[in-house]
């Protein structure tokens, strides 16, 4: 779209000049995520502040410009995608921590942090966030909010929405907004935190978060079993996710993985393994070794091939090697992968493993899987090569059929990747249409004029 000489001088009264970009090439960055989805923002503004924030959404309200907020663009969605154009709002120079309050065990912070730095601040007073996604060096605890991203330790501590207080805004249409509550009960009214929590910018952009804050465990206990088939991992998963201590993370690797993993690596797996899980526990160092101990006696069912405890640091090191293979492999492979996360039953991991390798030769794209075992959290990887003819047809009719196989499971479309634009069309076979009306109501009770982040998450929205 042409943004008029009027909004160009309005912008320019809120910004300062190098808060702007306007050249194409400055922008050009700025239209993708790690979908690879592209599309080109006309203007890219980078507010410092609350208040820079409100000013540009009144501003983009008046001259009806499309709206899209972004963080550090880690999404694999496209939900930062800017598809009609218009102003693309980073929000990386936000990025400050407001109040540590340990005691209170809550941190204020603005949305362009990297979860990482957030860390890193926490680590010295003995406490942490739990979301930890895989980005987490790079990603913005914004992004991590408007996606709910959690990553192998909501397993045991939840997802973001588990683990924040409170919520400053701006909605759609420039109005302020704080929600939330700074202590760890509160039911004062309806809960909009996590209402905006999750919502991919849709409903408010989001300029600080009342974060709840754990206690650092004292120490870890790292543990790997490998099992004949995908059945005996299943009941494994279900034996220890019974067990009085949870784990703080059990991720899981299928046949295809591990096959992929000896082709491209030197590490060493039984023969006939047909699944992985990697399992960690932590807690107080004193009962450490006897929670440890109950998770290895749950692990023994039939079909167990191997199963190993890591005594230190070096042996750690050692039994995570075979998961961090898995990504570099996957890259080497297919580097235009389509990587998908559901969720299931645990019990319906087996039905969901098997009926993705039938999908796999009925479509012949090679199918990876691997992911958070303990909640059902399984990252499905279509491997195919885009320059291939038809590969990406064939791939394209697969991932229909894995969603409609995963919703057949009763299970979910996305665990913690969101929906942004990739899965979008794909919505309506999992809500209803009484709900998505209600969701649609809402959006426009905080967006009246249709401007933010459009075209994301629900399909068919009819014009505002």
């Amino acid at each position: 779209m042409i943004l008029g000489v009027d909004f160009l001088a309005q912008l320019r009264k809120i910004l300062p000049t190098g808060s702007i970009h306007t050249d194409p090439a400055d922008c050009w960055a700025y239209g993708y995520d790690n979908s690879k989805k592209h599309a080109l923002p006309d203007v890219v503004v980078f507010p410092t502040r609350h208040h820079d924030v409100v000013a540009l959404v009144r501003l983009c309200n008046e001259f009806r410009i499309p709206l899209t907020p972004r963080g550090r663009g880690t999404g694999t969605t496209g939900a930062v995608v800017p598809l009609e154009g218009g102003l693309t709002m980073s929000l990386e120079r936000m990025n400050r921590i407001v109040e540590l309050a340990p005691d209170n065990r809550f941190a204020v912070v603005e949305p362009g942090l990297t979860n990482q730095a957030l860390q890193d601040a926490l680590k010295p007073l003995g406490f942490f966030w739990p979301p930890d996604p895989t980005s987490a060096a790079y990603c913005s605890i914004g992004g991590n909010l408007a996606y709910n991203s959690a990553g192998p330790r909501a397993v045991k501590y939840g997802t973001p929405r588990d683990n924040i207080f409170g919520l400053r805004a701006v909605t759609g249409d420039g109005r302020e907004l704080s929600t939330g509550v700074f202590t760890s009960k509160g039911v004062v009214g309806l809960d909009l935190t996590r209402l905006i929590v999750g919502s991919e910018g849709t409903l408010a952009i989001i300029t600080e978060a009342t974060l709840k804050l754990t206690p650092l465990p004292e120490s870890i206990r790292t543990m790997r079993a490998v099992y004949a088939n995908v059945d005996a991992a299943t009941r494994a998963i279900a034996r220890i996710m019974a067990q009085p201590m949870n784990p703080c993370a059990l991720e899981f690797m299928d046949a295809n993985a591990i096959d992929m993993i000896r082709q491209y690596s030197n590490v060493e797996l039984p023969t006939g393994a047909g699944a992985l899980l990697m399992i960690e526990v932590d807690g107080p160092l004193s009962g450490l070794d006897a929670a440890a101990e109950c998770i290895a006696q749950a692990a023994q069912v039939e079909g167990l091939l191997d199963f190993s405890i890591a005594r230190d640091a070096k042996e750690v090191e050692a039994l995570w090697r075979t998961r961090k293979a898995l990504s570099p492999a996957l890259r080497k492979v297919a580097p235009g992968k389509i990587n998908e996360d559901v969720v299931v039953p645990v019990t319906e991991l087996p039905a969901l493993i098997n009926g993705l390798n039938r999908l796999s030769k009925q479509h012949g794209i090679p199918i990876v899987n691997f992911g958070h075992a303990g909640n059902g959290n399984i990252h499905v990887n279509l491997l195919l090569d885009p320059n291939q003819p038809g590969q990406q047809e064939k791939a394209e009719e697969a991932l229909s059929e894995v969603f409609d196989l995963v919703l057949g499971l009763r299970g979910t479309l996305s665990g913690e990747h969101g929906i942004g634009l990739v899965k979008r069309d794909y919505v309506d076979r999992e809500l209803d249409a009484v709900s998505m009306d209600l969701m649609r109501s809402i959006q426009r009770q905080f967006d009246p004029n249709g401007i933010l982040n459009k075209g994301k998450m629900l399909p068919n929205l009819e014009p505002l």
